[in-house]
């Protein structure tokens, strides 16, 4: 693995939303998703806003692999689950997308959400 430029954090973390489309059981990748992506120090995350039982967070876990392009960056990932910093978490995204109804926050800083978090990573 390698970590992430400061240039791609910047431009990965200030971008709106992330396109992301997870690898099959094939290795083929599936449609690209839209989700809400914050920068959090020298990490980038997602969350699945339906929770750990929709069918991309599942099939996400299948593999534990992705493609993404946010910020004029196109990169191979790696999605790694995590519940830490939740409270951070919440508080980098509220921050970051503060503009936007609450309803639309709340449901990125549920408690749904916050059980479908995952990291990414840069892969090599």
């Amino acid at each position: 693995m390698s970590a992430w430029t400061s240039g791609e954090l910047d431009r990965i973390g200030a971008a709106e939303e992330l396109e992301l489309a997870s690898v099959r059981r094939d290795g083929t990748l599936r449609d690209p998703v839209t989700m809400w992506v914050v920068r959090h120090g020298d990490e980038l995350y997602v969350r699945s806003v339906n929770g750990r039982g929709s069918s991309w967070f599942r099939g996400a876990q299948t593999r534990h692999e992705a493609h993404i392009r946010a910020g004029g960056v196109d990169r191979d990932v790696l999605l790694v689950e995590t519940d830490d910093a939740a409270d951070e978490l919440d508080a980098a995204y509220r921050t970051k997308y503060r503009r936007y109804a609450a309803s639309i926050v709340d449901s990125i800083v549920s408690p749904e959400a916050q059980a479908a978090t995952l990291r990414l990573v840069p892969s090599i």
